[in-house]
C-alpha cells in the first residue's frame, strides 16, 4: 500500500465530511418548528421569540450561519444544547462513550463467534452442521431489531424470569460486573443480525479458498490439516469478512439508535431521538456528524487491514 494511496483516502474522507456538514446543516434548518419557540414555549410572545432568534443567530442568512457553525467544529465546539443548556461536546461526548461501550462489545463477541463458526460451516459444507449454521444466518438476517430486543426481552427478563436486567446502563469503568449484565441483551440484539453476515461472508469465501490450487498443495506437502487451515485457510479468508463488518458498523450506527431506545442506554442513540423531539438542532448536527466521522474513519482502517491480510491487494 503506498503513501500516496493513504493520502487519497485521508483526502477523501475529508471531502465526504465537508458534503456530509452542508446535509446536516441544511437539513436541520428545514426541519418543521422553531428552536426559539421552542425553547420559550407557545405563548411566548413575538417580541421575546425575536430577541431569541437572534440570541441563537437565527435571524442571520443561512450561510453565514453554516460558516459560523463550521467554524466552532473546526475548533471543537459545536455549540450549547438548546434543551439542555449544556455544552454540546459534554453531552454528546458521554454518549459517545456510552454508545462505543455497547457497540465495541457487541463487534468483538460477533467478529469472536461469527469468524469461527463461518469458518466451520465451510469445512463442514453440504453436511447438516453447515445446514443448521446456515438455518441460523438466514433466521439472524431476517430479523429485524426491535424483534429480536422484544424476543430477548420476554424471554431473559421478564418478571417471573429476571435472568438479565430489561434496561439501563452502568459504566464499565464504574462497575464491569454491572457493565456485564447490562449489555448482554442489547449486544446480543446488535450481534444477531452482524453475526448472520460475518459468518456467511466467512464460510463463502474459506469454501472458495479450499478448493483452490495452493490448498490441495499444502495438503500434498503433509501438513496437517489444522495447519492448513490456520496458515493457509483461514488467513485468505479474512479480508472480504473484514470487508463486510466495515461495511455492518453502518447498520451498528442505525441499529443502535433502535436498541438504545428499547433497552434505555444513554448513549448517542437516545441522545439524538431526544435532539429530534425537541429540535435541538447543534446536538442533532453534532451526533450526526460524529456518526458520519465514525463510519468514515472504520472504512479507513478496513481497508489498511485489508491490505495488511491479503498480499494480493496492491493500491497503486
Amino acid at each position: 500500500m503506498s503513501l500516496a494511496y493513504f493520502l487519497r483516502r485521508i483526502g477523501a474522507i475529508v471531502i465526504v465530511l465537508f458534503i456530509v456538514t452542508l446535509a446536516v446543516f441544511a437539513i436541520t434548518m428545514i426541519l418543521p418548528g422553531n428552536a426559539a419557540l421552542m425553547i420559550l414555549g407557545e405563548n411566548a410572545s413575538p417580541d421575546n421569540l425575536a430577541a431569541m432568534e437572534r440570541q441563537l443567530g437565527l435571524d442571520r442568512p443561512l450561510p453565514v450561519q453554516y460558516l459560523h457553525w463550521l467554524w466552532g467544529v473546526l475548533q471543537g465546539d459545536f455549540g450549547t444544547s438548546l434543551r439542555l443548556q449544556q455544552p454540546v461536546s459534554q453531552v454528546v461526548g458521554v454518549a459517545f462513550w456510552n454508545s462505543a461501550s455497547l457497540a465495541v462489545t457487541a463487534l468483538v463477541v460477533v467478529t469472536v463467534v461469527a469468524i469461527p463458526m463461518g469458518a466451520f460451516a465451510a469445512m463442514k459444507r453440504g453436511t447438516p452442521v453447515d445446514a443448521v449454521i446456515g438455518f441460523f444466518s438466514y433466521i439472524g438476517t431476517a430479523m429485524p431489531e426491535f424483534v429480536t430486543a422484544t424476543l430477548l426481552l420476554v424471554l431473559f427478563a421478564a418478571p417471573e424470569r429476571p435472568f438479565f436486567p430489561a434496561g439501563g446502563f452502568v459504566a464499565p469503568w464504574d462497575d464491569l460486573a454491572g457493565f456485564a449484565q447490562h449489555v448482554v441483551l442489547p449486544a446480543a440484539t446488535l450481534g444477531l443480525i452482524l453475526m448472520a453476515h460475518i459468518s456467511r461472508q466467512v464460510r463463502s469465501e474459506m469454501s472458495e479458498v479450499l478448493s483452490s490450487d495452493f490448498i490441495r498443495a499444502a495438503r500434498l506437502k503433509g501438513l496437517s490439516e489444522s495447519r492448513v487451515m490456520r496458515r493457509h485457510a483461514l488467513p485468505n479468508s479474512l479480508a472480504p469478512a473484514v470487508a463486510v463488518i466495515s461495511l455492518d458498523i453502518g447498520y451498528l450506527l442505525g441499529g443502535i439508535i433502535v436498541v438504545e431506545e428499547i433497552f434505555a442506554w444513554p448513549g448517542l442513540g437516545r441522545t439524538l431521538i431526544y435532539a429530534l423531539q425537541n429540535r435541538d438542532l447543534p446536538v442533532i448536527q453534532a451526533v450526526t456528524l460524529l456518526l458520519a466521522v465514525v463510519y468514515a474513519v472504520s472504512n479507513l482502517i478496513a481497508d489498511l487491514v485489508i491490505a495488511l491480510l491479503d498480499p494480493r491487494v496492491r493500491y497503486a
